[in-house]
């Protein structure tokens, strides 16, 4: 109890903690609404519209997404005592479980899927103890490629919202929905550019009230529909009717769980990386089990699994607003959009290539941040490299050919299919392999790949240019051929004690 208490007390004194006050808080945190709202919506709309309901009912699944990630958010960002990390971090319906809900719904219906949902959620909640004891098991090598993995896979996101996201569209890719993109991209970086803090930290925001302004001009931007449906809406409990539970389904579904649960313990470590606060065991539990429980609940307001948003994770480094009462305000305005379905219908009418124009430098920035942890990576003498390529070109391999894994068995399918898990589970897995467990005895060069990044400075090769034939190293100093000691001397022609491979102490 003791330790815990410590360790509650240390987190609030973390950059996390910071408060801006209810104002920017909000103004902050309509921000990362808008830049996941496009996410938290699309799984209701592909699922309802599987299960065939009508348009009404997948309103009511959408406001009750936004409801329930709302809740989600709160927790995980504010905290009570065993749950939420307190850490800046969005919560929404996740994409991990859109496909397997989809093949559950198709046979048994929305109750088979919320059914689903609830027990393997639980069976989530229950071994989260054990994700977050893997934490030794992420150092920069996992984090920095799972990291890149998130930035790199949300890229398709971005371009198909900048084509104007309905491929069916006559427009879609139209050289005006991508000359919309790329104004908003340009006004992003423009205001990023301002002197003036309160700007340039509101640079997407601004950029996409400037850019929807724009398409309205052009008449890219339809708000007609705003006024239509309810005002006010509270999400109906099971309003689906009563969860039914599939052994097969909930299979199917813990298979999903252990995905999100590796996604979200990776989506954990990027935003500690990028606040600059320390994720431990404990934190990660935490999160975990927020993540878990808030799964448990959604079905009851008829909503999905929740995770967290690895968008709002870049909107965190390239705004540099890490105070998580900023993502607890966001939290209150997804509840209130959740429960004012005219408010949401005023956001989703945000013309996507808007959104696209500005996710392309948010998810851009949560690659560059992977990249930036990397780059602390040591790869001398080791098969960091190995690890680090593989695990790439994994993730990199469902983001680039979708379909990849479409004749394999479901559940291949299920864990691969995300480039983020693929990227993440394989660079454990040659984490633990090449770091951890090492049968037999390593040789001095392991693998090509350990010596393939080895880097001689250019002071080096200026110092070796002076030797002469038959010049050697002994015993860590420079002889001669007869074996007389060569003197060695600083730029200011002071005499210099050295040890080669130590470094020299001037004298």
């Amino acid at each position: 109890m003791v330790k815990r208490t410590q360790t509650a007390a240390a987190a609030r004194g973390g950059p996390e903690d910071e408060r801006l006050g209810i104002g920017k808080s909000f103004t902050y945190g309509i921000q990362h609404v808008l830049t996941m709202y496009g996410g938290i919506i699309a799984p209701p709309l592909i699922i309802g519209g599987a299960a065939g309901v009508s348009p009404a009912e997948i309103g009511l699944l959408v406001a009750s997404c936004l409801f329930i990630g709302g809740l989600a958010t709160i927790l995980q960002s504010y905290g009570i005592p065993f749950f939420g990390s307190r850490l800046p971090l969005v919560q929404g319906t996740s994409f991990a479980g859109v496909a397997t809900m989809t093949a559950i719904v198709a046979d048994g219906g929305l109750p088979a899927v919320f059914g689903s949902v609830i027990a393997s959620s639980v069976l989530g909640l229950l071994i989260t103890p054990v994700f977050s004891r893997l934490v030794k098991y992420f150092p920069p090598v996992v984090t920095g490629t799972v990291i890149t993995v998130i930035g790199l896979s949300l890229m398709p996101v971005a371009a198909k919202w900048a084509m104007g996201n309905n491929d069916k569209a006559p427009d879609f890719g139209s050289v005006s929905n991508i000359g919309l993109a790329a104004l908003t991209l340009t006004i992003v970086l423009v205001l990023s550019k301002v002197a003036v803090p309160a700007i340039s930290r509101l640079s997407i925001l601004l950029s996409i009230v400037i850019g929807t302004v724009l398409a309205a001009l052009l008449g890219k931007a339809d708000f007609s529909k705003v006024a239509d449906g309810p005002v006010f809406a509270l999400p109906t409990p099971f309003a689906f009717g009563a969860p039914t539970f599939d052994i097969a389904a909930i299979v199917s579904m813990s298979i999903v769980v252990l995905v999100t649960l590796t996604e979200t313990t990776a989506d954990l470590l990027a935003v500690g990386e990028i606040v600059g606060t320390r994720v431990g065991r404990r934190r990660i539990g935490d999160g975990l089990r927020a993540d878990m429980a808030s799964s448990a609940i959604a079905p009851v307001f008829n909503g999905f699994t929740q995770s967290a948003f690895a968008q709002n994770v870049g909107l965190v480094a390239i705004t540099g607003v890490r105070s998580r009462f900023v993502v607890t305000a966001g939290g209150v305005v997804l509840l209130v959009l959740g429960m004012l379905p005219i408010l949401g219908r005023v956001v989703a009418a945000i013309p996507y290539p808007v959104l696209g124009g500005a996710g392309l430098v948010l998810f851009g920035t949560v690659a560059a941040s992977g990249i930036k942890t990397l780059s602390k990576v040591d790869y001398d003498g080791n098969l960091n490299l190995v690890i680090v390529a593989a695990s790439i070109g994994l993730g990199m391999v469902p983001i680039a050919i979708p379909d990849f894994y479409h004749h394999f068995p479901g559940w291949v399918g299920t864990i691969f299919h995300s480039g983020i898990s693929s990227a993440a589970l394989l660079a454990v897995v040659l984490n633990l392999v090449f770091n951890h467990l090492k049968p037999g005895k390593a040789g001095s060069d392991p693998s090509v790949f350990a010596t393939a990044t080895r880097v001689i400075d250019y002071s080096d090769l200026k110092a070796l240019s002076q030797l002469e034939n038959g010049d050697k190293v002994v015993d860590g100093k420079i002889v001669d051929a007869e074996g007389k000691p060569v003197p060695v001397q600083d730029a200011d022609g002071r005499p210099v004690q050295y040890r080669l491979g130590s470094g020299p102490e001037a004298h």
